[in-house]
This record gives structure tokens, sequence and C-alpha cells, in this order.
């Protein structure tokens, strides 16, 4: 690709200087602006026509016939020089067709370089590409200037004649190579679509702001470098004469402006695009224009303009040529083809004419002099940085477009829609029992006195959860309606929690004494009805020793303790009775029986049990109910009995995570019951949370603090806090990486002597397995953290793409991301995403520089992470190893916070002495 180019520029830079100094020689300077005004009209036609071409043939078929008529062309030139046929006639027409061929092979070459890379890879190689176009300008206008100077512009035409030629197979070369077997995705989406594609060139950048402003930055900055070119041009046709050293002079110059340009591509383009970005770059060509304008206003001469002009030449062939390539990158490959043809050819040639028509007007109607050009250059150069300021969104918009065409989503939308009251009232008409009972669960913190009505005719629904659940919505309201026989008659179904909440309501609601309530229905022959009323008992009497010792709550719940271990035959639903008027009365005496139902195989003893330890706010239940944060289906109960707790359940559960008492994964739901709070102080702890050594905690805080956040909380937390947070995630990251890096080159120096047993072997694929998860976990926590200091929406996608199976969608994450961070955030974070991106990549497998370390230090750098049991494998590991050269990695045992990890590593310290004293 960097010899093809070269080619194209060194022929460009031959027949280039030697026409523009023919044409400017015979027809004067005051001829360019018609030449441009021609080019114009004419690229206007041809690209209608290439447009369909490309549409219908392969871009490999269209670029070889074009490069077979350029030589014939030049050709035929050569022979015109040679045979002294030049005319006016012939001057325009090689003038604009040697316009037509630096526009056409230009943008025919960088179609195929936006083929054959990748964003990534575009951004690392576009600029050594680059430099091989600059030294074809350098080489080519050096041998132009030697050609010319001493042989004559004849020989010079006859050279790019034949030169040009090489194109052909190079290209096939690149096509064999590269296209059509390492790059066979893309090819395929290329191809296929081409035929497809039938929107005119014009509707497809007019139906994209991103191609409308890239159509438009194009034109501004041809329009200003004509207008740019006319002055150099002019000024040195006054004082050159000859045709021949006119040539000389634009063939020596173009190449000086080359190489100019070749130091900053070489020394300086990839360092500033990977510093500022591809719209800031985009920037650096017109403000020098700019500046270097203002100066020829003060000093117009034609120095001045040989420095505007070699601003152009140089800056725009390196630094502006690899940024607007890469500015295109993000547009799909099939609309870019055809697009990028049309913006390099038609609109090129459009903003040509355009000058054309400004120095007409100016020069030839108003007579001014090319002095008064600058101004307009001035004017059109403001306009330029603003459009470039309005392509940046774009091209963030046309990234995280391509990312979510790329990816494939499996998402199921739900439906937010609030349900109205029509749509209530006819759920509890005609849903079923499943569909009541949600709409209950959904307006368990809504009590409307409107739906009243609706809800007491459910008292007569044959489904017992739905009667139950209607009752204690009605129990919100006071009884307007009369109900109390209708919620009376429901305590004698024979369903324990049905007479429960029947008896509860009537207590609250009915104009029966306390003493007849319980006088009633505690010693009642329904077995039902006096259990039900012994726990309303229980609960009213939570305040009141009096009520309690009136009724003998104590003895009552003592002959039910005495039922509950004697009769095998209990019924769950009495057990369930029995814990919970235990944790409402405080009967600590009891405490256990909830304890051991907290490990019931019943999952609906389970439950209760759990309601019942919350009621509590015993501390010896605490280890317990954070266990069964564990089970999906006990983990909400649980949240539920530990927020009961208050806030001093923070407490306890740092002290148990500080001394490492806590298991994974429990400790990956320990946020989300600090975060429940929801107040000042547990966006605190949850900050504090963030600097836990253990990966699972700072993960699940991060989650917690999202959520509080997204409920509009105020949540009084500076950037700088989460900026230093993950600067310290990423040295964590690099850190693992180490560690797991130095474990692989030990792993293969074993395996290839040999030397490990299977025990060896197996230890260490369970430490790997485990630092790939901490890897994962922390990388989730980097883009959590990224979450707080830039929009939610934008690194979400980012992180989508980066865990998608679609290699497409990883290279655009990872430039989209470059785009997004900047400073010292993106260069800590950015080689960590490239990193993920890791497989079959050649040019980014060394993206974070790692110093590999010997087992004995990577050893002890295990032993300080806290996550997936990497510690407690490692002791092991060191156990199944038996190297007495490790027994200081262990040291000192005291260090160890888990009573267990403790235990094993002293077992392991003191069978490796007793081995080695034995020895």
């Amino acid at each position: 690709m960097q010899l093809y180019v070269f080619v194209v520029i060194t022929v460009l830079l031959i027949v280039k200087p030697t026409v523009n100094a023919l044409f400017v020689s015979n027809l004067g300077a005051d001829s360019l602006p018609f030449g441009y005004l021609l080019v114009a009209v004419t690229a206007v036609v041809t690209s209608y026509f290439y447009s369909k071409a490309i549409r219908k043939f392969s871009l490999v078929k269209i670029t070889v016939i074009s490069i077979t008529v350029f030589s014939v062309a030049f050709l035929a030139l050569g022979l015109i020089l040679t045979y002294q046929f030049i005319n006016k006639g012939t001057l325009y027409f090689y003038y604009i067709f040697v316009s037509l061929f630096a526009v056409v092979a230009t943008s025919q070459f960088w179609i195929f370089a936006n083929m054959v890379f990748n964003a990534r890879e575009a951004k690392r190689i576009f600029g050594f590409i680059g430099a091989g176009a600059i030294a074809g300008g350098i080489f080519g206008g050096y041998l132009t200037s030697l050609l010319s100077g001493n042989f004559g512009n004849e020989f010079a035409i006859f050279t790019a004649s034949f030169l040009i030629l090489l194109c052909i197979p190079i290209l096939k070369k690149v096509y064999t190579l590269r296209i059509q077997n390492l790059n066979t995705f893309k090819r395929k989406q290329v191809i296929a679509n081409q035929d497809k594609l039938e929107s005119s060139s014009l509707k497809l950048i007019r139906n994209s702001s991103h191609l409308t402003y890239i159509a438009l930055i194009t034109g501004i900055g041809v329009l200003v470098a004509k207008l740019v070119d006319f002055q150099f041009s002019d000024f040195a046709n006054k004082a050159i004469n000859n045709s021949d050293d006119l040539a000389a002079f634009f063939g020596f110059w173009f190449s000086t402006f080359n190489v100019v340009a070749l130091t900053i591509q070489l020394f300086f383009t990839n360092k500033i695009l990977n510093k500022i970005g591809v719209s800031s770059t985009l920037l650096i060509l017109p403000l020098a224009i700019g500046i270097s304008s203002l100066l020829f206003l003060t000093f117009p001469e034609l120095w001045v303009l040989v420095i505007i002009k070699g601003i152009d030449g140089s800056f725009k062939q390196s630094l502006n040529k690899a940024a607007v390539e890469l500015s295109i990158m993000p547009i799909p490959q099939n609309v870019k083809n055809q697009a990028k043809s049309y913006i390099d050819v038609a609109i090129d040639s459009i903003a040509t004419g355009f000058a054309g028509f400004l120095l007409i007007f100016l020069v030839r109607r108003l007579d001014l002099s090319t002095i008064y050009i600058t101004i307009i250059v001035l004017f059109f150069v403001f306009i330029w940085i603003v459009l470039i300021y309005k392509l940046r969104e774009a091209y963030f918009n046309s990234f995280k477009k391509n990312i979510q065409k790329t990816l494939i989503f499996e998402s199921s939308h739900k439906n937010d829609k609030r349900n109205n009251l029509s749509e209530i009232r006819k759920i509890f008409k005609s849903g079923n029992e499943e569909a009541i009972l949600n709409m209950f669960d959904k307006l368990k913190d809504y009590k409307l006195r409107a739906l009243e009505k609706d809800v007491i005719k459910l008292l007569d629904h044959p489904s017992t959860e739905v009667k139950i659940d209607a009752v204690r919505y009605l129990d919100a309201f006071d009884d307007t309606y009369n109900i109390i026989d209708k919620i009376e008659s429901l305590v004698f179904e024979k369903n324990d929690t049905l007479a429960f909440v029947a008896l509860d309501y009537i207590f609250n609601h009915s104009p029966i004494t306390e003493d007849g309530f319980f006088t009633k229905y505690l010693d009642h022959s329904n077995e039902y009805v006096a259990n039900a009323a012994i726990l309303c008992l229980s609960q009213h009497s939570e305040n009141n020793d009096k009520l309690a010792k009136k009724y003998d709550l104590d003895g009552r719940l003592q002959e039910k303790v005495i039922e509950y271990k004697t009769d095998e035959h209990i019924r769950d639903e009495e057990i369930v009775g029995l814990l919970l008027s235990i944790a409402h009365s405080k009967m600590k005496i009891q405490y256990d029986i909830i304890y051991e139902n907290l490990s019931s195989p019943k999952s609906y003893i389970v439950k209760f049990a759990t309601a019942a330890a919350g009621i509590t706010k015993d501390e010896i239940f605490i280890k317990k109910l954070l266990g069964l944060l564990e089970t999906k289906k006990f983990r909400k109960n649980a949240i539920k009995a530990l927020k009961n707790y208050g806030p001093r359940i923070i407490d306890w559960i740092l002290y148990l995570e500080k001394n490492d008492e806590l298991s994974s994964a429990t400790r990956r739901f320990i946020p989300r019951v600090i975060g429940s709070f929801q107040n000042e102080n547990a966006v605190n702890i949850l900050l504090d949370l963030l600097k836990s050594r253990n990966t699972t905690s700072r993960l699940e805080a991060l989650k917690s603090l999202k959520k509080i956040k997204n409920k509009n909380l105020n949540l009084s937390v500076s950037k700088r806090t989460f900026r230093s947070l993950l600067y310290k995630e990423a040295k964590f990251y690099k850190n693992l990486l180490q560690i797991l890096s130095s474990l692989q080159v030990v792993v293969n120096q074993k395996l290839a002597d040999n030397q490990d047993s299977k025990d060896v072997i197996e230890a260490r694929a369970k430490i790997v397995k485990a630092l790939n998860n901490e890897l994962d976990k922390s990388m989730l926590v980097i883009f959590r953290l990224l979450m707080f200091l830039y929009r939610k929406e934008d690194i979400q996608m980012v992180l989508n793409g980066l865990r998608s199976n679609v290699k497409e969608a990883k290279i655009n994450s990872i430039e989209l991301l470059d785009n997004l961070l900047e400073g010292s955030i993106k260069q800590e974070i950015l080689p960590i995403a490239e990193h993920t991106v890791v497989d079959d990549d050649h040019y980014n497998s060394k993206v974070i520089p790692i110093l590999h370390l010997s087992e004995k230090n990577y050893l002890e750098k295990l032993l300080t992470v806290s996550g997936s049991n990497i510690r407690r494998l490692t002791i092991q590991y060191i156990k199944t190893l038996n190297n007495k050269d490790y027994i200081s990695v262990l040291l000192p045992i005291k260090k160890y916070n888990s009573k267990i990890n403790k235990q094993l590593a002293y077992e392991t310290y003191i069978g490796m002495l007793k081995e080695e004293a034995s020895n």
C-alpha cells in the first residue's frame, strides 16, 4: 500500500508541475480561474458516470481501467510535447485531466486503504502509509525538476506514463494478500452491498450529517487551497518567465513542501493524532493557514506565499490527510465507497469551480489585486473551523450507530407504561390470578381510594392469595363500606395467613374492644383462628408488656414450642406462625428455633424465618442472613430483613468484610443492602467500599451508587474522587495482568521441561481461571467508574462492543473510547481496553508493557489479591509445590484476615517446616 501511493504521488508530482507550468506560461495565471470552472463541470459529469460504474463493477476493475486510461493519456501528452502540437484547447484539456487524475487516483487508493485496515489499524498505519505518499511527492518533485530542467517536459511525461502502470500489479497483490484472504468479512460486506446500493451519492451525503460535514470541510479546504494556489502561481509567474524554469521552480518547492510533510508524518502525525484526537488534528491546517494569511496582509511578498503554500502542501498531505481519512472510518464500507468517491472527485472539483468563479469575479470584473484574495481566504478559514467543530459530534454518533448495527443484541424491552385506573380495574375484574397478584405488587406503595370498591369485590375471588392481598390493601383505608362482617367470614376459611390478615383487619377497624377481641378468638375451637389470634397478640403486644402478660403470651407460645418439638406432623403454616410470634414477642430464649429454620429444606419456611430474624434485629442472625444473599429465591427477603436492622447493620457488614469472613458470593450483595438505605451515609459507606481490596465489593458498590444516583438523590461526590478511584483500578488491573503473564511464562517453561505433576498443573490452572475472573470484574469496575465521568450511554455502548463476539464492534468501540476519553484518563484506560481485543491482532499485541516476575514474586503478589478465592488457591498451590524456597511467602501468618486462610497457611507452613527438618 505504501509503494502504491508512492507511485501515484510520484506520477502526480511529475505531471502536475509540468502541466501547470505549461498552462501558466502559455495562457497566464489569469486563465487559471477558467481552468478551475472547467474542472468543476467536467468532474460533475465524470462523477455521475463513475458513481454508476462503482455500483455496477468491482473497485479493482474500475481502478485498473482508470490507471490504463491515465497512462495512455500521459503517453499522448508526451507525444504532443515532442512534436509541438500544443494549442489552447490541448492545454485546457490536460489541465482538467491532471486535476481529475489527482483526485480520482488518490481517492481510489484511500478507499482501498479503508477496506484493508480497520479503525484501530488505520490509526497506527495511515501515518506510515502517508509517509509513502509524501516520499512520492519528494521524489516526483525533484525528479520533475531534474528531468524538465535537463531533458525537457516531454521526457518527464513519458516517465510518468510508464510509472503509473506499476500500480496495477501492486493493486492486485494487495487485494490477494489482504482483502481476499485476511479481511473476508469486510470484503464480503463491500462486494455484497455494492450491487444493492441504489441511492445517489448526493442523497447518501445529504442523509448523513457526518458525510455532509466531511463534504463541506473537503470543499472549503479545496476552495482555500485553490485561492492560495492562484496567489502562489500568479506571483511566481510574474517572477519567472521561462516555462521550463517555472516547472523546475514548482517541482523544487513542491518537493520541498513534501520533505517538510514527510518530517511531520514520520515524527509527529501519529503522536498528535493519539494525543489530541481526530477532530482537533483537523483544526491545525486551517489555523496555520489563517495565521500565515494574516502575515501576508502585512508582508504581501512571494516568500510569504511560499510559506502559506508550504503549510497547505505539507500539513494537508500529512496531519490533515491522516485525520480526514480517519474521520470517515465509522461510515459503513459500502456507503463510504460511493460517497467518498463523490466527495473526492465531485465535491473537490465543484469547490475548484467555485474558486474559479470567485477569482473571475474578483480579478477580472472588479480588477482587484490578488492581495484581496487573502481576505476571502480568512473568511473561509473561519467557516472551515466551525464545520470541524460540527463534525466532532457527528463523528461520535457514527461510531455509535456503527457499533449498534454490528452488534447482535438479544434484548427484550420492558413495557414501562404506567397502568391507568381503567386498566387496573380491568385486570381486577377479568384478569387471572397471576395478573391480579402482579397488580397488587405494583400498587403496594400506592393506596388509591378510587380502587377501594374494586378491591372489595375481590374478597369473593376464588383464589386465597388474591383475598389475602385484597385484605392487606383495604387495611390502609377506614371501614367506610362496613365490610367487617365480610372480613370476619374469611377468618374461618382454614388458611393461616388469611385468618391472620383478616383478624388483624378486624382488630384495627372493628369497634370491638381489645378484651373482647382476644377473648373471642384466642381460645377459639378452630385451630386456624386460634393460631392467627396468637400471632396477632404477639404483634400488638410487641411494645405492650401488660397486654402480653394479661393473656399469658409467653405461656401460650411455650405450649406451641412444645408442640413444635414433639409433633412430627405439625403443619408448615403453624411453624411459620410460631416463628413470627417468637420474633414479635422478643422471646430470646426461643431464638434458636428461628435460627435453625433459616436452614430449613423448605423454602416457604426459610422465607418466613428470614422475616422473623429481621423483626428481632438480633445480631446472632446477621451472618446467617448475609449467607442467604447468595440464594436468589431468598435474596429479596434477606435484604429486607437486613434493612430492618437499620443503619447499624452497615457497621457489622464492614467488620465482617474487613476480617474476610464473607464469601465472594455474599460480597456481591452487601452494597445492595447498604444502598437500600438511600441516604448520604449509605453513599459514604459505598464510597469506602470502592476502596476495598475485593473486586466484587467494588463492583457491587458502584452498581448501588448508580441506582442511588438514578433515583435523583443528592450524590455529592466530586469527579476528582472517581478519577482517583479510576487510576487506582487501572493500576490494579495492570498488576493482575503482570501476575497472569508471569504465571503463563512459568507454565510454558514447566510444560516445555515436563516438570510438573498433575496436581501442580491443576492447582495452577485454578489460579489462572480465578485471575481471569478478577480481570473481567476489574474491567467492569473501570467502565462503571467511567460512567460517573462521561455519558453513561456512550460508555455502556463501548462496553457492549468490547464484550461482544463481533470483531468489528470491538474495533469500533475502542475507536469511540479513544475519542471520548482525554488526557491522563485516556493514557491509563485506552491500553487496557485495547488489551481486551488482543487475539489474532498483531498490531496491538504489546499495548501494555509487562515486566515479568519470578514465581516467588508473583506468589507474594497473589497473596495480596482479595477475591475469587485467590489467596486460598495460592496457599493450596504452594502446598502442592512443596518447595521450601516458598516458605517465606506464607509469612507472616497473622496477615490473613480469613480464619480459613490463616489455618490453611499455618498448616502448610508447619508441614513444610517439618518436612525440611526431617530431610
